[in-house]
């Protein structure tokens, strides 16, 4: 299956049925009257998070959605039938905005989510609505009301525990396939990775899905290159492994590159934890490897982990790391909510 993370797709509710002009024309029966029916409600669209689905491939090559119109109202004030809702199916972590991309709609964060992006035109009252004393044989009935139509955006953002990034060839690829059973591709030539890949960690007793985001270069955050595209789905890690190529001659630009580009793409992803790590640590030399640690760990101003992800070498230090991380955040964010709910507590 191909991976697809935006989408622009073309949108309609139904038609309202029309009432009905109808009289009784029953044996016996003197003065009937009018018995026409209202007309059905239009169909709405609806928008639905379901599991099991992890791009909107299926919106590649369909475009256009449209719900079903409401059934006309009939005599004997037999009411039409409501027009068939159309359901957009789309994974967890969708986005839905408006034609300018940048309106946002909803936001689909959980499985069985639902959310009425239109709503269908409402049914015509047929003529026996509008009987009145005055008039007790009208020949008149509403036509149903237009649906409404628009394009919008869908756009994905993966939901991950935890998200690779660095430059093209530092490993990333590489490391998800050690620790997971995902199978990227990978080859010694920058931008192997052309879409974003998931694979599921288990470390201990504990499991947590890992991402491995395209190679950044500098000027991503401006459009250069492809990781800007994919910067959005780094939004919603709870922490962020950075991963350094430890045979390039300067780590400190390395690191520094990365890090501009994250808080120029947004404030937020600068700010996330990190979990710093020189890759590649089985192929330098005993003394370089001490001088590149000590240089990352000033510029980071944290502990540095060494791996080397061919080798399996330090991996298992990491999948600690990010599993303490996300446990500290969750606490942290369980004591912010039981703050609001009682300002006085203390832990």
């Amino acid at each position: 299956m191909k991976f697809l993370d935006q989408a622009k797709v073309f949108i309609r509710s139904g038609d309202g049925g029309g009432g009905a002009v109808s009289f009784l024309r029953e044996k016996f029966v003197e003065f009937g009257g009018p018995n026409g029916g209202n007309g059905g409600r239009g169909g709405d669209v609806v928008l639905e998070c379901v599991d099991g689905l992890n791009t909107l491939i299926d919106y590649r090559y369909q475009q256009h959605f449209k719900a079903n119109t409401g059934t006309h109202g009939m005599g004997k004030n037999r009411t039409g039938a409501d027009g068939q809702d159309t359901v957009l199916r789309v994974p967890v972590g969708t986005q839905v905005f408006e034609d300018d991309n940048e309106t946002l709609i909803a936001d689909m964060t959980e499985v069985g989510q639902r959310v009425v992006l239109l709503s269908g035109g409402n049914g015509g009252f047929g003529n026996a609505h509008f009987k009145t004393s005055a008039n007790q044989a009208p020949r008149r009935a509403n036509p149903g009301q237009e649906g409404i139509e628009k394009w919008v955006w869908l756009r994905l953002k993966l939901i991950a525990d935890a998200g690779l990034v660095g430059q093209p060839n530092a490993g990333k690829s590489t490391f998800l396939a050690a620790v997971s059973a995902a199978k990227p591709k990978i080859a010694d030539y920058p931008f192997t990775t052309l879409h974003p890949n998931l694979g599921v960690v288990s470390i201990g007793e504990r499991d947590f899905v890992l991402a491995d985001i395209p190679g950044l270069i500098e000027g991503a955050s401006e459009g250069v290159g492809i990781g800007d595209r994919f910067l959005g789905h780094i939004e919603r890690c709870g922490v962020l492994i950075h991963l350094i190529d430890g045979t390039q001659a300067d780590v400190k630009r390395a690191y520094e590159s990365i890090r501009f580009e994250l808080a120029a793409y947004d404030e937020r992803l600068g700010e996330k934890p990190e979990i710093v790590v020189l890759n590649k640590v089985d192929s330098i030399p005993a003394d370089e490897l001490k001088e590149k640690v000590k240089i990352l760990k000033q510029v980071s101003k944290q502990n540095v982990l060494q791996v080397s992800a061919v080798t399996g070498k330090g991996t298992d230090m990491v999948l600690y790391g990010v599993i303490e991380t996300l446990d500290a955040e969750k606490a942290a964010k369980a004591e912010l909510e039981r703050r609001k709910i009682e300002p006085n507590w203390a832990p």
